[in-house]
């Protein structure tokens, strides 16, 4: 990061005040341009892949039911706790943990995108749907239920197969894909996994211990 500093007024610029004529001027050639306000909601935004939006538990085709298996890592990393969780395992031996409920508070919810970075089965997305709202509070409290159905409307709305879609939370940045379980090694760009950074071990690859 290079810190520019603003040069010292000479003794015309301080009585003449020309910070103010600057301003001035600026303000004037902006008075006469072109408006760049988007004229929402005729106008919608271009949103990105990636884009934290409503919560969503993602829909298991082949069950029918959510992909979470109740490993507790959501709830355990969520910064402000508003991931609650309520799961049972069966007595038979191997039989895998049953989710009786899943809920977010999304009110609390700071929008980190942690939840999704840790699951283990990509099972939790925030979404690019963004244009939600209530007038009540509970309604913003999601539900199992509620959550999948926010799944399922935003999968209706993909430009292409849901099983095609690959959210980059789903992918944790600056880890090797061999560390990483299964459904977490996912086609993300170079960038967004880490693969372009050079920080660490990868900076005295390139640049030698002594300059580390």
């Amino acid at each position: 990061m290079q810190i520019q500093y603003k040069p010292k007024r000479g003794l015309l610029a301080t009585i003449f005040q020309a910070e103010i004529l600057q301003g001035m001027a600026l303000t004037l050639k902006r008075l006469f341009s072109k408006p760049i306000t988007r004229q929402y909601p005729e106008e919608k935004p271009q949103i990105r892949t990636g884009f934290r939006g409503q919560h969503a538990l993602v829909r298991d085709p082949k069950t029918g039911k959510s992909k979470c298996v109740g490993c507790m890592r959501c709830a355990m990393v969520c910064p402000s706790r508003c991931i609650r969780i309520r799961s049972h395992k069966d007595k038979e031996p191997g039989s895998r943990r049953v989710i009786d409920d899943y809920q977010i508070e999304s009110l609390r919810c700071v929008y980190c995108g942690y939840c999704e970075e840790v699951c283990p089965v990509n099972a939790i997305v925030l979404t690019e749907f963004y244009e939600y709202g209530s007038y009540d509070r509970r309604s913003l409290y999601f539900t199992m239920e509620q959550l999948l159905g926010n799944w399922d409307r935003f999968a209706a709305q993909l430009d292409r197969p849901v099983e095609e879609y690959v959210n980059p939370f789903w992918r944790p940045r600056g880890l090797p894909e061999q560390t990483l379980p299964a459904p977490k090694r996912l086609p993300v760009s170079p960038e967004w996994s880490g693969e372009q950074q050079v920080v660490g071990r990868k900076w005295r690859q390139h640049h030698g211990p002594e300059q580390s």
